[in-house]
């Protein structure tokens, strides 16, 4: 098959500048896929009078779109690999139907989430921790924004297809357009027609419809090397179970969002009231954001040359890429850590609405909430290790452990050993941190021999 111009040999090359070329472009995608998210939240919370309150109301939302982008997750990050790993033993064809199988599979799951969004939305915000002031504004925005669901999940879900291919540039360009998008229509929805939160909502559905429109063309059209085709859409349980195996980790990392989050704004309503549950707002839908995205992109410029070289059995080429992943994602997420530790006032400043109380909440928390993050690199790159080489059943485990496993049931035991109890909740999040990157560690040296010696069989 002749190559594209835009299209990266996975298997030949310096693996060091082959990881620079598809994580640069996977990094900007990640930071402006991050001010895609973070744009409604700036324009919200700087709405005059009561910008707080409707930042707070979005906030609660969060948790729902998490669900979106955790299904998204299941089918494109699951497929992704799968994909590039049949590429590298040379067998297109059932890459493509891979390809088949998870955009059926993604255009059944939206459907079915935009008519549960439409009847559950508000006993759904209410479990999340709405309160009477921030419910209506929660309402705005997720009514509209279910709606745009199946835009949201094709977008998502199908580049993950595009960057595995090695088309990071094209995958770049994807969240650029929805960006450029989102940032031009969201002041003009919000304040010139004076829409509030639905007008963010409205801004974010007509963007991520342009990006699927985008994405779609690209699959379908003559740069791609895998190609969308509707004699794969027939879903078969022997493509698709694989799939959901190895998804089902990232899948649990979103969607327990929303568990936490219930498991956060309860505790923090009950101890701190709704300023508590705003600073955590910030924190986790904000200021952290900044920190994992980057590192996210380098992991997806890492996966399709661990998935291809496995698969090809160039298992050198597969070690030089994880302990290049792991070098760049430790050095970072250690950078980002300190940074925020000495000045935590400048990052609260960015999400920050007029509301002094809340700045000054979240600034003290965001300190004890981030105090191990700066470690947390290394699971994140275990982690997409153990995904980018099929291994479902490890990286599971890690997504667990971390969030179901420590942090959920360290939310509520926390408390009860410390006076002040707001104090004790944000302890929660470092200090799983701490324990999960450990066991990761330690699974990870305790198992990558074995599977590099399985897969040169």
């Amino acid at each position: 098959m002749k190559q594209s111009k835009n299209e990266i040999n996975l298997g030949e090359g310096s693996v060091g500048r082959l990881l620079l070329t598809l994580a640069v472009p996977s990094v900007i995608a990640q930071l402006v896929n991050l001010l895609y998210n973070l744009v409604d939240r700036i324009y919200i919370g700087h709405i005059p009078e009561n910008g707080g309150v409707a930042l707070t109301g979005l906030g609660l939302c969060f948790p729902i779109l998490m669900i979106v982008t955790a299904f998204s997750g299941l089918i494109g990050y699951g497929g992704a690999p799968r994909v590039a790993i049949f590429m590298g033993k040379g067998k297109n064809d059932e890459a493509e139907e891979i390809l088949g199988n998870c955009t059926m599979a993604l255009i059944v799951i939206a459907l079915i989430l935009v008519v549960v969004l439409q009847f559950a939305a508000e006993p759904l915000l209410m479990l999340f921790g709405a309160s009477d002031n921030t419910l209506p504004y929660a309402l705005s925005y997720l009514n509209i924004y279910g709606k745009g669901t199946l835009f949201v999940m094709l977008t998502m879900g199908l580049n993950s297809f595009i960057n595995t291919q090695g088309f990071s540039k094209v995958g770049m360009k994807t969240v650029l357009i929805g960006a450029v998008c989102n940032i031009i229509l969201d002041p003009v929805f919000i304040f010139a027609f004076d829409m509030g939160v639905q007008g963010a909502a409205l801004a974010t559905v007509i963007s991520q419809a342009i990006s699927a429109v985008w994405v779609i063309l690209f699959l379908t059209g003559k740069q791609t090397k895998l190609k969308i085709k509707t004699k794969y859409f027939k879903p078969k349980a022997s493509v698709l179970l694989p799939v959901c195996a190895l998804g089902v980790s990232p899948f649990i990392m979103n969607a327990t969002e929303s568990a936490i989050n219930i498991a956060f704004n309860a505790s923090l309503s009950r101890y701190g009231g709704d300023v508590a549950v705003g600073a955590m707002t910030v924190i986790t839908s904000s200021i952290m954001q900044l920190q994992f995205m980057p590192v996210q992109g380098i992991a997806q410029g890492a996966q399709p040359i661990m998935s291809f070289n496995y698969g090809a059995k160039k298992m050198d080429r597969v070690k030089k890429a994880y302990r290049l992943l792991m070098i760049c994602s430790f050095t970072y997420t250690m950078i980002f850590c300190l940074a925020v530790e000495i000045a935590p006032g400048f990052f609260v400043h960015l999400f920050n609405s007029s509301s002094q109380e809340l700045f000054e909440m979240t600034k003290w928390a965001l300190r004890i909430y981030m105090a191990a993050t700066g470690v947390f690199g290394i699971q994140l790159a275990v982690q997409q290790v153990f995904m980018a080489l099929g291994q479902a059943k490890i990286s599971l485990f890690i997504a667990c452990l971390r969030k179901i496993i420590l942090l959920i049931p360290l939310i509520y035991i926390l408390p009860h050993f410390f006076a002040d109890k707001v104090f004790a909740v944000f302890l929660a999040e470092p200090v799983s941190d701490f324990i999960s990157v450990i066991v990761a560690a330690t699974l990870f040296f305790l198992n990558i021999k074995k599977i590099l010696k399985e897969g040169e069989v």
